[in-house]
């Protein structure tokens, strides 16, 4: 018995095929989701999607939206989705190490607040993707 997924940004469609199950980042942590689960409406945060079938997982860097769930039909409204193979590790790499290097520097003002808190989140969405990318390379999923 299969769900069918659907992982769509404002761009294109990233995904749209029948699997076995579906890992997304939920807001309040990890929902598990297989076929005949019930129906909801959810927040992602931003963090690793993951879907099987059969004996293969496939692995996205997800940059937060939304998840809607029926019992036969999963639906991912992703801000941003990329899956393993279209990350560039050595860009992903250099986009964490600017966010950490500005992040270090002191926040003054609540201008300067603000953009350390974008920083964060730039810096969470390279970690992600350079995870995501890495467990490829090493044919893990952890």
């Amino acid at each position: 018995m299969s769900i069918h997924l659907d992982i769509v940004t404002i761009e294109r469609v990233v995904v749209s095929q029948e699997v076995d199950y579906i890992s997304a980042p939920g807001i309040d942590g990890v929902v598990g989701i297989l076929p005949k689960h019930q129906p909801m409406l959810t927040a992602l945060a931003i963090g690793e999607l993951r879907y099987k079938k059969g004996n293969q997982e496939t692995a996205f860097a997800i940059g937060g939206g939304f998840m809607e769930v029926r019992p036969d039909h999963v639906t991912v409204l992703a801000d941003a989705a990329e899956s393993a193979d279209e990350i560039d590790e050595a860009r992903a790499e250099a986009a964490r190490k600017r966010a950490q290097e500005l992040m270090a520097q002191k926040v003054a003002s609540s201008s300067e607040a603000v953009q350390a808190v974008i920083l964060e989140q730039t810096m969470r969405r390279a970690e992600l993707r350079l995870k995501v990318a890495r467990k490829r390379h090493r044919g893990t999923n952890e």
